[in-house]
């Protein structure tokens, strides 16, 4: 056989049993939640930041950015409205590479995906506890998503995955927003019509259960970038993709449209200090054209304690072992920025 089937994992249920949340941190996320929609649905004018390294790859390293974020967050509530950025399951291009804390709570050590969902539970659940903030995560494999479907505020579908029929299907079940990133080959129409799925309602298979979903009005595009068929960065955050985008959605009947730009991938050619320039463009079209002031919600940004990136081993606490991030110093003086500007 090509695949040993090594055991069989726990059900969502068991292992929300066996790690559940305390009232205290439920509320925090309901109380967030509300706040998050309220901003997609334009009622709430802040901007929303979605922030934090490449990859969640060590817990202690990973509460203390999102400590800092928190304190940051209190100085900049009345304009700026940060979501910590937990990525803990990555897609690898070639398949190389770390995969993610759900596949190797310690990168150094052999995978184990029981213990990974333990950690990454653990993860989500201390961030709120100890920041009083709720975050992102990357939905790579649709079936793990009830592992965390009681901590997560914000869901990213990625470039390589929003064509995916099981990701637009489970999107349209959750009750929080939900990000279509354009794919990697720019196609705008495949995230378009990828949001019209999870906005919409559909019968569907499960976890080995029939399902009905109601439909996701909170499912909205982020625009990351591309690569043309050379292999080349083809960026689109420029004001006149955003304005095309923001056409796009109107000539189709869409909720709550929206669009996040994430400055980072595509978008910067993976150069992470331009990831600066380009968040202050954004914001600049957001302020100088009113068909984007309330289309653009927010940013995506990769961040974290330490400038650029490093091998696995090399040990340097905060730093990257994935793409490269703005360190912390640049964050809190953007961030401080981004608040001045919207």
């Amino acid at each position: 056989m090509g695949m040993t089937f090594k055991r069989k994992l726990p059900i969502p249920k068991l292992i929300k049993e066996l790690y559940p949340l305390s009232e205290q941190v439920a509320k925090i996320k309901e109380e967030r939640d509300e706040q998050i929609k309220a901003i997609f649905r334009g009622e709430d004018k802040r901007f929303i930041l979605i922030i934090g390294p490449c990859s969640s790859d060590r817990e202690d390293a990973v509460l203390d950015y999102v400590s800092r974020l928190a304190r940051l967050q209190e100085k900049v509530k009345d304009k700026v409205f940060i979501i910590p950025r937990i990525y803990t399951a990555k897609p690898r291009t070639t398949g190389d590479g770390y995969k993610g804390m759900v596949h190797q709570p310690d990168p150094n050590k052999a995978e184990n995906m029981l213990d990974g969902i333990v950690a990454v539970r653990r993860l989500h659940t201390k961030v709120i506890e100890e920041s009083g903030l709720t975050s992102a995560d990357e939905m790579l494999y649709p079936e793990n998503y009830r592992y965390f479907s009681d901590l997560l505020a914000y869901v990213a579908i990625g470039a390589r995955s929003v064509e995916d029929q099981e990701h637009r299907l489970l999107s349209s079940g959750m009750d929080i927003p939900v990000g279509m990133k354009n794919p990697t080959g720019g196609d705008y129409s495949v995230m378009l019509n990828s949001i019209t799925a999870a906005q919409s309602p559909h019968t569907f298979i499960y976890r080995g259960w029939e399902v009905v979903s109601t439909g996701n009005p909170y499912a909205h595009a982020i625009m990351r970038g591309y690569m043309n068929k050379h292999g080349n960065t083809i960026p689109n955050y420029h004001y006149e993709d955003l304005n095309m985008i923001h056409e796009m959605y109107l000539s189709k009947e869409l909720q709550n449209r929206s669009v996040i730009v994430d400055c980072n991938h595509a978008n910067s050619g993976k150069k992470y200090l331009e990831q600066i320039r380009i968040a202050k463009e954004v914001i600049y079209s957001k302020n100088h054209c009113s068909d984007l002031t309330d289309f653009i919600k927010g940013l995506m940004i990769e961040s974290y304690i330490e400038d650029g990136s490093q091998k696995i081993g090399e040990g340097i606490y905060g730093k990257s072992i994935t793409d490269p991030c703005l360190g912390w110093q640049k964050t809190e003086q953007l961030i401080f920025e981004i608040a001045e500007l919207v």
